[in-house]
């Protein structure tokens, strides 16, 4: 049998805006997250620009982390986590983004989040920005379109870096930054196509922007932190070839290629010939200004962090048949797999071939941050969920890690599956569409007691975790 390393960090991951609610409480600004509304199907997503009457917006009480993180966190002591995956809510430590001064009350939270993760040995994970920019800047500043938002957030960064400095460790510069160029540039990036600017313009020079900003954190973890290690996010949109028809492996590797662009600056630290060709093809000029090669070369990060779900199959040739529900991305169906209630289709060993694909591309350790099944869990009147479907998920996925680990020689320092608490869908908006393995008390229009319940899951993965990824039964 495989094995994983000691120290492996086994966990779970989550997001403050989907699930730490509060969203006006103790000083806390809005995010573009806070704008998001669902209709009473709960499927459509509206952006607005300003939190409106008369809509119902889920994640403003998301499933209450802020009031139960110590019951939260004391079932992940219980199942034995290493490691805790959140993010820090921008707008909790700077209500509007751009002061100078932080909110304490913001800052006290965290400090109690992980002080509470220390008394079960969890080392937090912390991502900076999780699709929630702080509606300020994005009415005003057309969001990371605007370079003044790389010193606003540099600035949040040297606040959160020196009040944590003894509490966390690793970090995580941004959520799936890649996300900013699959069509809809506002929830990544908190920008619109303005002003007579292409919707691709704008949303690659606001990755150049957010690149900036990586970079120079980093930087500046590495010159006054040594201790931290700083990584990158991926979304995990990762392409199959449809068929083999030369077409349609030419599609799939451009395709591959548009989600490298974004590993190639974090990791690299420069504008490869691809990168280039991208860009030309899409009429993007990026505005550059001096020194921003250097900032790139001096900010590069210690290890890769990616999302996977599923694949996408790629085609030049075939109509797309399937529409991934939260993704926006159409696709032919595979034909040999088998989908979620939500549309992606199930790959454990797509999850071994991507492994291979970005260890040898960038020889970083690599880290699965976010991998999960999101399903319809009912809760029984005894107050048990029987979620072996997920169990069946995930410990397929994990037999696909361990192969990659012992016959592959990849470095792969931890996993954190998403949603280990329920919380609400980045994508959809949906309660329904449930990770975790603790069900929360609440439905798709916000009625329900928040109170939690284990799932038969919790009892596996608890097991999986103590035999370090041995006992997968």
């Amino acid at each position: 049998m495989s094995k994983f390393p000691e120290g492996f960090l086994w966990g779970g991951a989550s997001a403050a805006n989907q699930y730490e609610g509060a969203w006006n409480v103790d000083g806390k600004g809005p995010s573009i997250f806070d704008a998001f509304c669902a209709g009473s199907a709960t499927k459509n997503r509206e952006y607005h620009t300003e939190v409106k009457e008369g809509y119902y917006y889920p994640n403003h009480e998301g499933t209450d982390f802020y009031h139960h993180y110590k019951e939260d966190i004391a079932y992940m002591g219980e199942m034995g986590f290493k490691t805790f995956r959140m993010s820090i809510a921008w707008s909790r430590i700077f209500p509007k983004g751009n002061e100078s001064e932080p909110n304490e009350l913001g800052l006290q939270f965290y400090d109690n989040v992980f002080d509470e993760c220390a008394k079960y040995g969890i080392e937090p994970l912390v991502t900076i920005l999780h699709y929630e920019t702080p509606l300020y800047l994005a009415n005003h500043y057309n969001g990371w379109y605007s370079r003044e938002l790389v010193d606003f957030y540099y600035h949040f960064c040297e606040v959160i870096f020196e009040r944590y400095k003894n509490k966390v460790k690793y970090w995580l510069t941004f959520n799936e930054i890649n996300c900013i160029a699959i069509g809809n540039p506002y929830m990544a990036g908190a920008c619109r196509a303005i002003d007579g600017k292409t919707v691709d313009q704008v949303t690659y020079q606001a990755a150049h922007h957010q690149f900036l900003a990586s970079a120079k954190a980093v930087k500046l973890a590495h010159d006054k932190y040594p201790q931290f290690k700083m990584g990158m996010m991926l979304g995990g949109l990762f392409f199959y070839p449809h068929t083999c028809h030369p077409k349609d492996m030419l599609e799939f590797q451009k395709m591959n290629y548009q989600q490298f662009y974004f590993c190639d600056l974090q990791c690299r630290g420069y504008y490869n010939n691809h990168a280039k060709a991208l860009l030309k093809s899409k009429g993007v000029e990026l505005v550059m200004e001096d020194g921003d090669e250097e900032i790139l070369r001096n900010g590069t990060v210690d290890f890769l962090s990616f999302s996977y779900y599923m694949t996408i199959n790629a085609s030049a040739t075939t109509n797309p048949e399937l529409k991934l529900a939260g993704s926006g991305i159409a696709s032919p169906k595979n034909p040999y797999l088998t989908a979620t209630d939500w549309g992606m289709e199930i790959n454990p060993e797509g999850l071994r071939y991507f492994l291979n694909e970005l260890y040898d591309r960038y020889q970083l350790p690599l880290m699965i941050v976010e991998n999960g099944l999101g399903a319809v869990d009912v809760l029984e009147e005894d107050g048990s969920v029987h979620d072996q479907y997920r169990i069946d998920y995930l410990r397929e996925h994990i037999k696909v890690m361990k192969q990659a680990i012992e016959e592959d020689g990849i470095d792969l320092m931890g996993y954190t599956s998403w949603g280990c608490i329920d919380c609400i869908s980045a994508g959809t908006g949906e309660m329904k569409k449930r990770y975790g393995y603790v069900y929360v008390d609440r439905d798709d229009v916000g009625n329900g007691t928040m109170k939690r319940y284990k799932k038969d899951s919790f009892n596996w993965y608890q097991k999986v975790i103590a035999s370090n990824g041995e006992d997968l039964d």
